[in-house]
């Protein structure tokens, strides 16, 4: 097993290396250093351009691992292996992680692993919190997924539902868009909410009544037509931002809530980028009070980030795993362990 474990990220617009440090097979591993890069760039288009976010990996990556040894106060020789996200995510972006790390493992005949990127955000908690473990179920929300899952065990993942057409993250995005407030859309959304009013904008909650199932284009169709209806949109600006969000949080924390009520589990897990909403971790605190407590990272640990990456690889090499020489970049890379699940509401 692996002392000092390099993690790398690269799967979108977040360049990321972390260290983390175990002493023996039975220590817990602790976090040593994180160094994360955002790519600026892509505020001026309203999103991730691919070929920007690669190329900027490209010319980062190698000063951003830099940094993060330098930080833990190591060199590059102490490094035993090297965890990468090898999906899913930007193809372009993965390869660049994917061709570094194979690099790095191959010249100092390191142990190799590629990373699942939602396992990434899954073990991103257990970075702050050593003693977190299943049965838990968790709620993974990010710009490109929304996935509701039982975990009985590390590794052994069971798909409650997921989303069937837009991800939370994603219409996160498009409805900042469609208000001005520029990307990523999810934070000033979040802090333009905190001064509307909530009973000015009543938006559908899609598929909220049953399952365990998520459909947010309808609701980001409806607060289109809203938006188009305004006669005044700096007035309306952020009642509609209030009304969304409370949407969509309303319904991530009623599945959330349905999940853990039919699993019996004592922990929620929250993870991936729309949980570094202060929003939606409170209200799921709240609506889960005396029934389970909310295990949530902090906000650099559930935005993209090669912590979190590094916690997961060290939990696949604990188990023997090793990626060898062909491991590649893909894109829609599954979820190791998926299963799904069948669960009466």
């Amino acid at each position: 097993m692996a002392d000092v474990l390099l993690g790398i990220e690269t799967s979108c617009d977040e360049t990321s290396a972390a260290v983390i440090v175990a002493s023996g097979k039975s220590a817990k591993p602790e976090l040593a250093s994180l160094v994360i890069l955002s790519q600026d760039v892509h505020k001026v288009f309203g999103g991730v351009v691919p070929e920007l976010a690669s190329r900027a990996h490209l010319a980062a990556l190698p000063a951003v691992v830099d940094r993060a040894l330098a930080e833990a106060g190591l060199g590059l020789s102490a490094v035993d292996a090297v965890a990468v996200t090898a999906g899913p995510g930007l193809a372009g972006a993965l390869l660049v992680g994917v061709v570094y790390a194979k690099s790095l493992a191959y010249a100092g005949d390191r142990a190799l692993i590629g990373v699942h990127h939602m396992e990434g955000h899954l073990f991103a908690p257990a970075v702050e919190d050593p003693e977190l473990a299943p049965p838990f179920v968790a709620l993974l929300v990010s710009g490109g997924h929304t996935l509701l899952l039982d975990v009985p065990a590390w590794g052994r993942y069971r798909l409650l539902g997921q989303t069937r057409d837009d991800a939370a993250g994603e219409a996160f995005d498009k409805v900042a868009s469609l208000l001005g407030l520029g990307y990523p859309g999810g934070p000033a959304i979040e802090r333009l909410a905190r001064e509307g009013d909530p009973s000015r904008f009543d938006f559908p909650r899609p598929m909220l009544a049953e399952g365990f199932e998520f459909s947010f284009s309808g609701l980001k169709t409806a607060v289109l037509h809203a938006v188009r209806a305004s006669d005044d949109l700096e007035r309306d600006r952020p009642h509609l931002a209030r009304g969304f969000q409370d949407a969509v949080l309303d319904v991530l924390v009623t599945k959330l809530e349905r999940a853990v009520r039919a699993t019996g589990y004592p922990t929620a897990v929250l993870g991936g980028g729309v949980a570094c909403s202060r929003a939606l971790s409170a209200r799921a605190a709240e609506r889960l009070a005396g029934i389970a407590r909310v295990a949530v990272a902090s906000p650099r640990l559930n935005a993209d980030n090669a912590a979190m990456i590094a916690r997961a690889g060290w939990y696949r090499l604990g188990l023997g795993e090793r990626s060898d020489w062909t491991l590649d970049a893909r894109a829609d890379l599954p979820l190791p362990g998926l299963e799904t699940a069948e669960i009466t509401t």
